[in-house]
Order: structure tokens, then sequence, then C-alpha cells
């Protein structure tokens, strides 16, 4: 995928915030700290698109940027472990869950996991979620690199069994060597092309 330009378009907490529902949009979820926006930055092959930190929670908002005027990425705010009052987390949960069953252009879901982490209920449940709305989900598995080849396989094999999935289900992705790079912009342009083509008259 070429990209000719990534621009930031706006943060939002609620829908009266959000832009304008004119392009396909690919939301980004995933637990705090799993290298959410890393791997948006290596998507569109920007350094700093997308701010990252090593704190846990940093990303508070639904942030949207505007992909070479055909497509939007919003990155949503981490779940789970985040070094924020209780009261804030629900309010996160209640903010991503209006984004997700509102939004009329979402045309799909990249959830993201450390390679090195089981999965635990919330990203059970979270998949349950999407695939009982219908939502096409495209499953992550970040930080490939920390790990052998060997221990890839392995690992890969304990997240498939936990999540119920299909091997081909899940990618694994290293920003680092850009393993799964091409595998992931392929599945995300799938869904867009999936939604676009329902969109169409008869």
């Amino acid at each position: 995928m070429i990209i000719k330009s990534a621009e930031f378009i706006v943060s939002a907490t609620r829908p009266g915030n959000y832009p304008p529902e004119d392009l396909p949009e690919i939301a980004f979820a995933g637990r705090s700290n799993v290298g959410k926006s890393t791997l948006i930055n290596k998507l569109v092959n920007r350094k700093n698109l997308v701010k990252t930190s090593s704190t846990p929670g940093r990303t508070q908002l639904l942030n949207f940027f505007n992909i070479n005027e055909q497509f939007v990425f919003v990155d949503l705010p981490g779940y789970g472990y985040a070094r924020v009052p209780e009261r804030v987390k629900k309010d996160w949960g209640a903010m991503i869950e209006t984004y997700l069953t509102t939004r009329t252009t979402l045309n799909g879901v990249v959830l993201i996991l450390d390679i090195r982490r089981n999965p635990g209920e919330e990203e059970r449940n979270f998949i349950s979620w999407l695939h009982e709305n219908g939502m096409p989900t495209i499953l992550i598995l970040t930080k490939a690199d920390k790990l052998s080849k060997t221990n890839q396989i392995k690992q890969t094999r304990i997240i498939e069994k936990s999540l119920s999935v299909q091997p081909e289900e899940l990618i694994c992705f290293s920003a680092k060597t850009r393993q799964g790079l091409d595998r992931v912009w392929q599945a995300i342009l799938y869904c867009i092309s999936i939604s676009n083509e329902s969109k169409e008259p008869t």
C-alpha cells in the first residue's frame, strides 16, 4: 500500500464530535500498551502520526486519521491495565461501545494482542461481541520479533485455542522486522472493499 498522505483529523469523546461520515473507517482496539500506536505508525510509514508512550492508558480519546483521502483509521483507547481511575476506565468503555454501535462508516475492527500474553476474558468477550454484531474483525499478534520462530508457532497455537479461531485468522506482526505488514494491509483493504461492494446500488 502506497501512502501518499496521513493526517490527524480530530479527537472525540462522543458522536457530536466525530468527523462527517464521508469515508470508510477501520478502528484499532487492544489492551493498553499492546503496540496499537506503533502498528498504525508502521502501516502509514510515519514515525509519529500517532503518539506512542511507555505509560499504559495514554490514549484517552477516539483519535481519527485520514489516510490517502480514501479511508480513516480510528485509534481507540486501550482497555485493561492503565494508570487511570476506575471511573475513567468506565467512561472509556461507554465511549468505545457508543462509537462501535453507532458509526455507520465503520468497516472493521483491528484487535491487537501481544503475542507473548495469553488472551484474557476481556479479549474473548470483545471478539464475541464483535462477531455477534456482524463486525469484520482482524486479529493481530504484535511484538512477534520478541519470540523465536518456534515459539511464535507455539504461542500462536495457544492463542488459537484460547480464542477458538482458525490459524489463518491470526496475523503475527513485528514493527521491527515488518513481519506481517503486507498481510495486515491486505486484511484492512479487504474489509473496506467488502463494505464498499455491499453499499453499491443493485
